[in-house]
């Protein structure tokens, strides 16, 4: 398997206005349009500036939560898998996506269904993927997509997403190879068997969706234990915005998909 960060490529799509109308588990206010878009801004400059050539993809009002690419498509060296999101609301944008993946990967599979899956709840590992059960993500979903991952020569475990996590890497991202930053809940996961586990340092459950582009992990700039944490290890990080996007339960890894 390829190098889980050595990421050349991004594709993100920019925030329409409707994006502040974008689901939400709890309810809450809604984002404020001009700090999340600047706060996606953000988020692809930096990913520029680690190296990734980024695509950006035009805003679809149609869709307020088409922002978060990584839900709708897997993507991998070997090529790209097209998905079946959990949310009626989102199903329409994978459409969106396929041209776009499609100019970059030359194998591009596609789930047929009947089950559902999105890519929040997929966290790719060295040696193997793991695809979370929640909401979003269903276990006759997780199956086919176990499969189509296989074709690519990924083998994939099927986890459980603890109750009160809306995706799995919500509560939880991998800091380097052999370890994972995690919420208190997803610290005893079976399938991190054998890898480190770090949990959020308390009041910092936010933090854990962190994404590592190359050497530097990508974290939320308001979680400064959390940071501490990550200098104390020696492990280069780089702080971004993100308290807009919070309001529609995202993070880091939600708006890009990287290969």
């Amino acid at each position: 398997m390829a190098d889980p960060f050595n990421f050349t490529h991004a594709l993100c799509r920019a925030p329409a206005r409707s994006a502040v109308h974008g689901i939400r588990a709890d309810g809450g206010p809604d984002p404020d349009f001009t700090g999340l878009a600047a706060e996606h801004q953000a988020y692809v400059a930096a990913l520029r500036d680690l190296g990734l050539a980024v695509d950006v993809l035009e805003p679809l009002d149609d869709f307020p939560d088409a922002l978060f690419t990584e839900d709708v498509a897997l993507t991998f060296p070997e090529g790209a898998i097209l998905l079946r999101p959990g949310a009626p609301s989102r199903a329409g944008e994978v459409d969106h996506v396929r041209g776009a993946l499609a100019a970059h990967h030359a194998r591009l599979f596609e789930m047929t269904g009947p089950g559902f899956a999105d890519g929040g709840d997929i966290l790719r590992l060295a040696d193997r993927v793991i695809i979370g059960l929640s909401a979003r993500t269903d276990r006759t979903g997780a199956e086919e997509l176990a499969g189509l991952l296989g074709k690519l020569g990924y083998r994939a475990e099927i986890a459980e997403t603890p109750r009160g996590v809306l995706h799995f890497k919500t509560g939880c991202g991998l800091i380097d190879e052999r370890t994972i930053l995690a919420v208190p809940a997803l610290a005893d996961c079976p399938e991190f068997e054998g890898l480190e586990v770090l949990t959020t340092p308390a009041g910092e459950e936010a933090a854990a969706n962190i994404l590592r582009v190359g050497d530097t992990v990508l974290v939320g700039e308001r979680w400064a234990a959390t940071h501490a944490l990550l200098a104390a290890r020696g492990i280069a990080f780089r702080p971004l915005p993100t308290d807009q996007i919070a309001h529609i339960d995202a993070g880091l890894s939600c708006m890009s998909l990287r290969w």
